[in-house]
């Protein structure tokens, strides 16, 4: 297995390629379609993630697929318990980390995550903020072995978990 990183840089076939990749993994992983209201980074990935400077978009590739997806933008959510603690100079978000089923357990998303930690490093992050799913089975033990904790577990319909982890 010989697999590269690649920073998803603002070409068309290269954006399509990620869509549809990210696309097939929800389907597989949440047995739904594109779904607007969830999913407008990845309909808007240049916007989110390509063309602002302190975002960036990653693919691990296996030759021309691509097998793993991370990204990473300026912290633009507007949760009410959040207020005035993260704002989008001192804090990175992870956003749609995916592995193919098949790649998994090869260390791909530690190398994803090691990437995304350093280019919001050099990009002048002090933290990175992220949410998972507690239905994520391997999602808490994933992120806590990465330094990432919890700050608050709501109890909502989607079982989510805001996590973050402060920059050395």
């Amino acid at each position: 297995m010989d697999i590269k990183i690649k920073e998803i840089e603002n070409d068309e076939s290269q954006i399509k390629s990620v869509q549809e990749f990210l696309y097939a993994q929800i389907k597989i992983e949440y047995g739904i379609g594109p779904m607007p209201e969830f999913h407008y980074d990845i309909d808007g990935l240049k916007d989110y993630y390509i063309l602002p400077k302190r975002n960036a978009f990653f693919a691990a590739y296996d030759g021309d697929k691509i097998v793993a997806t991370a990204g990473v933008r300026a912290y633009d959510k507007d949760y009410e318990f959040f207020k005035g603690q993260y704002n989008e100079e001192n804090t990175a978000s992870i956003w749609r980390l995916m592995v193919d089923e098949q790649y998994r357990r090869n260390g791909l998303a530690r190398i994803l995550v090691k990437k995304i930690e350093e280019f919001a490093k050099e990009e002048g992050y002090k933290e990175i903020y992220l949410n998972t799913h507690r239905y994520l089975e391997a999602a808490l033990p994933f992120w806590n072995s990465l330094g990432y904790t919890v700050t608050i577990e709501e109890d909502d319909y989607d079982e989510t978990n805001h996590m973050i982890k402060v920059l050395v």
